[in-house]
């Protein structure tokens, strides 16, 4: 046994976990664990410019890679200020592991100096939470952190680690290849067999079935199986917002995403099915109008590793409790040992299906005089795919958002990163700073507002320290555009706080850190500008100044059923 004290610990048991890159800003509390960290041959720190930037980039490469994101902060208000962060990860059920400093054990409860009880704080935002009141215990509990962050329904996990726990020696009995067991957290990762026969059944014989994928799609690796039943027996495929990527848009069956702003031939087939095939997805509110005018005439089949989100808003008639991977995988056996074809009354659904389609439900007018936000994102969609990018894309939260789910025709898993749960603004930036980091070699653009890009711009510090490659497209109407729209419609267009009076000059903004900024004001720049931004590899800051009457259609109204939507401005 080696003597070691907990900072050292720390450092080690990241190492073992395979921990390459630590997110995180030092303070009083932590300091001991900085210490060690410059002596880690295998992890990497990047200093944020903020707490909450530091766990949204952590966020950022999760969600690009699938992997669990690290982050640590100093205790009080380095703790207070990820809570956002957190809270979103919580939302989008994202693997991350926060490590926060906390005052020595023999202060707290005395009201010390950067003090706060980040267990309470953090405990309705979080997966678990941990405090480590001895150094015994950060090993063990790291390592359970890092197991429930990444298994189950996956979330963010808090260790919190007192001063006098870091600098404190002790024998290290520590085995890095034992198995990690907690008695009380087992989840369930094959679903009940009875429960995937009777759901491939009901597949087999829907006249007018749809599969509805969610987040726990792309959070599970799921697509490759989503795939293989969709094309099995010809299903048309819808996705909520946290599905976007799930399932290549370009494909003739993906309907697109469904909701408030989804389009109208997600929201009919929908509405109209007899068999409701739902994967990793929590019914949320934006997905489905009034619960109790949700798709009246379907069987509901419910497949998501959380148990407390079957039939938590929607009622499942088909439950089944499990990790998506593996339980379509069962599914498909089934199907296989049934020898399932498609069902021939599938080419009169997808008859009426085409009719949906054919309300082009995305047109939109372009007035000689303003750019709309919606070229704008169709333009860097076509020519990332005619340029072969690939490019990871993350957003913020808003008008840039809903157009973005809209328009961007993504082809490959978590490709597409958002905050869906908790709605932040604030996240894109550094999201993309946390993906870009995860895979340097990856094109990875961020989509923003001018509202949301200045809640977390000084990130732009990272990007220069690291020289990140990183692509930022502001759609800047000089107003928060979601809530402005509301406004409009709702509020007889009385314009409350809605006007970002007072914004920088982003072009400047840009080059006060030493890069390049372009601003877009006329449509002939546009395509000629996102193509040359595109194809640099240095960081390009693109301020595209779009209509700010723009709204975002369709739109659903509220309090309705999926179809009850308005398709144009003009019904608004």
């Amino acid at each position: 046994m080696e003597q070691l004290n907990g900072a050292q610990q720390v450092v080690r048991v990241l190492e073992d976990l395979g921990v390459t890159r630590i997110f995180g800003y030092p303070g009083a509390a932590v300091t001991d664990i900085y210490n060690e960290l410059l002596d880690s041959e295998k992890i990497t720190h990047t200093l944020a410019r903020h707490e909450q930037g530091a766990v949204h980039m952590a966020d950022g490469y999760a969600r690009a890679t699938g992997e669990v994101g690290f982050a640590i902060v100093t205790s009080g208000p380095g703790a207070t200020n990820t809570v956002t962060a957190l809270a979103t990860a919580y939302g989008d059920s994202i693997p991350l592991v926060l490590i926060t400093g906390q005052v020595s054990t023999s202060l707290i409860g005395t009201d010390a100096f950067q003090e706060v009880d980040t267990m309470g704080v953090t405990r309705p935002v979080v997966k678990y939470s941990f405090l480590c009141k001895k150094p015994e215990d950060i090993a063990k509990n790291l390592r359970k952190a890092f197991y429930i962050a990444s298994t189950g329904r996956k979330g963010p996990v808090v260790v919190d680690i007192p001063k006098d726990c870091q600098n404190r020696s002790y024998f290290f009995d520590y085995d890095p290849t034992s198995d990690v067991s907690i008695r009380s957290y087992n989840p369930t990762v094959f679903g009940h067999k009875g429960q995937v026969k009777r759901a491939a059944k009901l597949l087999c014989d829907a006249k007018k079935p749809v599969m509805l994928i969610g987040g726990g799609v792309v959070q599970g690796n799921a697509t490759q199986e989503i795939m293989t039943i969709a094309k099995k027996l010809n299903l048309p495929v819808a996705s909520t917002l946290m599905g976007i990527s799930g399932y290549p848009c370009s494909d003739s069956q993906y309907l697109g995403m469904l909701g408030m702003h989804g389009l109208y031939e997600a929201n009919e087939a929908l509405h109209h099915s007899d068999v409701i095939f739902a994967v990793g997805t929590r019914f949320a509110d934006r997905a489905t109008n009034k619960v109790s005018k949700f798709c009246p005439e379907a069987t509901i089949i419910h497949i998501d590793v959380d148990p407390a989100s079957i039939s938590k808003t929607v009622q499942a008639h088909v439950p089944i409790v499990g990790d998506a991977k593996t339980v379509l995988n069962q599914v498909i056996q089934a199907l296989n040992e049934m020898d399932a074809k498609v069902n021939p009354a599938l080419y009169a659904w997808w008859t009426q299906i085409e009719e949906y389609r054919a309300k082009k439900c995305l047109s939109y007018k372009k007035p000689e005089d303003v750019i709309r936000p919606q070229e704008v994102i169709e333009c860097i969609s076509r020519l990332s795919h005619e340029l072969n990018l690939d490019p990871y894309v993350t957003t913020d939260v808003g008008q840039h958002q809903m157009f973005t789910a809209q328009y961007f025709k993504f082809e490959k898993p978590r490709h597409f990163l958002t905050s869906g749960g908790l709605g932040t603004m604030g996240l894109g930036f550094p999201a993309a700073i946390g993906a870009q980091f995860a895979l340097p070699d990856a094109k990875v653009i961020c989509i923003s507002g001018d509202g949301s890009f200045q809640m977390n711009m000084q990130e732009l510090a990272v990007c220069r320290k690291y020289n990140l490659p990183v692509k930022v497209f502001i759609l800047d109407n000089s107003v928060l555009g979601m809530v402005r729209q509301f406004q409009t419609v709702f509020y007889d267009r009385r314009y409350s706080a809605t006007n970002l009076d007072g914004n920088p000059d982003f072009v400047m903004l840009a080059q006060a850190y030493g890069f390049k900024g372009i601003r877009i004001t006329k449509r002939d720049d546009l395509e000629s500008t996102i193509k040359e931004v595109l194809l640099s590899d240095e960081f390009t800051l693109v301020d595209v100044i779009t209509d700010i009457n723009t709204k975002v259609m369709p739109w659903q109204r509220a309090n309705g059923s999926m179809v009850d939507m308005m398709l144009n401005e003009e019904e608004c």
